[in-house]
């Protein structure tokens, strides 16, 4: 058994509280929780593993949020065409019409949302099927 050697170190307040936190709860002596974390810090294995396992992790989040960035631009486009096709095909109302057709928008409205939220929870993707539809060549057939 090698012989250990006395070091005394000074730790602030909070962080000796989660050194003796951990060590209680660890049933651990302090002495031996500082010494795992010095032998982790001084470990150049440990830390290249640790430094390669971030960098995956970072890699998978880069490319993630890729995906967000482009399913985002996809869905901020097909929105801008369809509100310029709206704004540019539908002719103002007369004064007269107006109660009625706030009322069929509601109506439309409420039915979207319902639609709307059957396809969330069977977990349907519009850009998902846009997709398939585009690889199978029946790309502006609408069903």
């Amino acid at each position: 058994m090698a012989v250990k050697q006395r070091l005394s170190v000074y730790l602030d307040a909070d962080m000796m509280a989660r050194l003796e936190k951990l060590a209680s709860k660890e049933h651990a002596a302090k002495s031996s929780i500082a010494e795992a974390a010095i032998i982790s810090f001084l470990t150049a294995d440990d830390a290249d593993r640790w430094e390669a396992a971030v960098t995956r992790r970072l890699d998978r989040l880069t490319r993630s949020v890729d995906r967000v960035e482009r399913d985002l631009e996809f869905s901020v486009e097909a929105l801008a065409l369809y509100i310029r096709a709206w704004l540019t095909a539908t002719p103002p109302l007369p004064e007269g019409a107006q109660a009625a057709a706030q009322a069929k928008g509601r109506e439309r409205y409420e039915s979207f949302i319902d639609a709307l939220g059957r396809r969330l929870a069977k977990g349907q993707k519009l850009a998902r099927e846009i997709s398939k539809e585009f690889q199978s060549g029946n790309a502006g057939e609408i069903s």
